[in-house]
């Protein structure tokens, strides 16, 4: 028994107490024939109506709210429920053709799995001597660097790779759209079209101004629970960030998302761009701590040109190559050169040239 709404029952009784003994005679009368009854309430009064919840077995809210830019953000919440262990907080919903669609919020302890100490290979092996062997699985990388300085690349040169050896990847784009991403992967050899018609890579690009945050983690969990994806690639955390920015606990949920990535044994690879391009530079937010491996990547100058560098700056609980070296990109993949001993500052992107003669060449393997 449904009734919509309970306001128009509370207005018809006049008084306080002829409601409340109406409403407990109705549930006397219904919970003695065994009737479920839904009571909505659309709160026209002000204030909750904390006679009715006091009644009631379970009492679920639901909140509206239009950000400044984008579609209208709709959240549950189960205020109370007797007998029943049900999982507090804010949940996203969305109402769709065909009905409704809670998104449940992330409880990261709530899932895990054995995870494999198998490192994750690059396929460039200058590369993976850099990450001291690749990447663990179950762990989260962040690419951190200006814009330009491939940082998506490395991470597209990484997931390509293991598609090859045939897993399952699962791309994020907020800020690139997908044929520019394509013809940007491509470029350097790393070719996803014909995984993508076999199935094993998937690549969503991302409108944050008509996705929740909870439904960004309904979308991610989906693909590792039911196609079984092994990297998940987000690209970027800055286009995620800044245009949810009416959002409120965003770094809370990425460390809610990354944890659960992690107790499911998906290498996570994450891109953020830094304001600037040399020079001090900066993020709008540090999720630096949230990451357990930090790659960064850097402008500088040397005899009149511009050049990049890669270093990994963190990864946790394993060894990894501390120099700094050259990087290059081409149309034959990417290159990563010797350590850059002849330079100091190079991560101000001002170097001192200290000695010794500028290397050329490449380690291309």
């Amino acid at each position: 028994m449904v009734f919509d709404s309970i306001s128009e029952m509370r207005l018809l009784a006049g008084s306080a107490l002829r409601y409340r003994r109406q409403i407990l005679a109705m549930k006397q009368f219904f919970s003695g024939r065994g009737s479920t009854v839904l009571l909505l309430d659309d709160r026209t009064v002000e204030g909750p109506d904390l006679q009715l919840q006091s009644i009631a077995h379970g009492v679920i809210t639901l909140h509206t709210r239009a950000p400044e830019y984008g579609g209208a953000r709709r959240q549950l919440r189960v205020m109370k429920l007797r007998g029943v262990d049900f999982q507090a907080g804010y949940h996203d919903y969305a109402i769709e053709p065909g009905g409704l669609r809670v998104f449940p919020r992330l409880v990261a302890a709530e899932h895990g799995q054995p995870i494999s100490e198998e490192m994750v290979a690059s396929g460039v092996l200058a590369l993976d001597a850099l990450f001291g062997g690749g990447l663990a699985r179950g762990t989260t990388t962040l690419f951190l660097g200006p814009a330009g300085s491939g940082k998506s690349l490395v991470a597209a040169q990484v997931a390509g790779a293991a598609a090859r050896r045939g897993e399952s990847i699962a791309f994020y784009l907020f800020d690139e759209g997908l044929d520019t991403f394509l013809r940007g992967t491509a470029g350097i050899g790393v070719d996803l079209r014909d995984h993508i018609d076999a199935g094993r890579v998937t690549i969503q690009p991302i409108n944050p101004a008509e996705l929740s945050p909870g439904r960004f983690v309904h979308v991610v969990r989906d693909a590792v629970e039911r196609r079984r994806v092994s990297v998940v690639v987000i690209d970027s955390l800055n286009g995620y960030m800044n245009a949810m920015p009416d959002e409120r606990l965003l770094t809370t949920h990425l460390h809610e998302l990354f944890a659960y990535l992690r107790r499911s044994g998906v290498l996570t690879l994450a891109v953020m761009t830094q304001h600037g391009l040399v020079g001090s530079m900066q993020t709008a937010v540090d999720v630096s701590y949230l990451a357990d491996t930090v790659v960064l990547l850097r402008y500088f100058e040397a005899r009149g040109a511009v050049r990049k560098a890669i270093s990994m700056m963190k990864k946790r609980a394993s060894k990894h190559e501390a120099m700094i070296r050259e990087l290059s990109i081409d149309d034959r993949g990417i290159h990563v050169g010797n350590p850059l001993h002849d330079f100091r500052g190079i991560l101000m992107g001002v170097p001192d040239f200290v000695g010794g003669t500028l290397a050329q060449g490449h380690d291309n393997r």
